[in-house]
């Protein structure tokens, strides 16, 4: 009698989520073959790959593929670093540990859209507690928001400040599930700290670190509170990510087509790095089971 229960339990929730899942993306699907635009409204019209051609021969969109892989990356290189070294530290039962540990998961616990304003108001070209400090260090105010080069520089950090705690915090959790003897063998044949690091803790976290980090990436590319707040995707689009892109296509210029187009092709983007990144870590994860 429990499997008939059991399945009369579990089908009717599978199938709502499975077509409130399925439907809008088969429905985005369709559109991105279509010409539809809402302002002006102009009824659909069947342009089959013209959208994909229209935006892979798109400059800007290029560039904005770059501008989000390089703060991806960048980002999440600097977030795994900083993290799994705080995590270490923590670990190590430093005085305040507590204390370090509430005031390093605050930035994680705010929305981005907060942590961004207050990114925003610390980088103000003028007004800004950074420049004010460096006015008063006698240094020249640094362009934050206005700079390309600046500005590129201003998000990372924001980033790295606000999604650096998550990769503390699933350090430390690997970190305090290592098992002891381990390590009390490598003090009996005297192995120094860095030879433990390298030889135990970095090789028995590495599918811990390889979750991590491929988490943050895919979130990562989802980026788009950030660049909003902080500069808009300026000076100009240098600072315009794919998903801000979409944003000005989709809910600015209404061009729905276009930005169905977009957004699949920012899928493939996704799965394929996906594929990519497990299949070249597939080999090392497999050697530490």
């Amino acid at each position: 009698m429990r499997e008939p229960i059991k399945h009369a339990f579990i089908w009717p929730a599978f199938l709502v989520v499975l077509l409130v899942g399925i439907f809008p993306l088969i429905y985005s699907l369709t559109i991105s073959f279509q010409s539809m635009r809402l302002v002006p409204p102009l009824p659909p019209r069947f342009v089959g790959l013209d959208n994909y051609a229209s935006l892979l021969a798109n400059p800007r969109f290029w560039a904005t593929v770059q501008t989000t892989a390089t703060v991806v990356f960048l980002s999440v290189a600097v977030q795994y670093v900083l993290g799994f070294a705080i995590a270490l530290a923590l670990h190590s039962k430093i005085p305040g540990e507590r204390l370090f540990r509430v005031g390093f998961l605050l930035p994680m616990l705010m929305a981005p859209i907060a942590v961004s304003l207050v990114g925003r108001m610390l980088f103000h070209s003028t007004v800004g507690p950074v420049n004010e400090l460096f006015t008063w260090l006698g240094l020249p105010n640094l362009p934050f928001l206005t700079d390309a080069i600046w500005a590129l520089g201003t998000i990372i950090a924001v980033e790295v400040w606000q999604w650096t705690p998550f990769v503390i915090l699933m350090m430390l959790a690997g970190l305090q599930s290592l098992p002891q003897d381990v390590y009390e063998a490598a003090q009996l044949e005297n192995a120094s700290a860095w030879q433990q690091f390298w030889g135990i803790t970095f090789p028995m976290l590495l599918p811990i670190s390889a979750a991590v980090v491929f988490i943050r990436i895919i979130e990562g590319f989802k980026i788009i509170d950030t660049v909003f707040v902080l500069t808009g995707g300026g000076p100009g689009v240098s600072t315009e990510t794919l998903t801000l892109f979409a944003y000005q296509e989709g809910f600015k210029k209404f061009n729905l087509g276009y930005t169905s187009a977009l957004s699949f092709l920012f899928l493939i983007v996704i799965v394929v790095f996906g594929t990519i990144y497990l299949a070249v870590l597939k080999p090392h994860l497999e050697k530490r089971r």
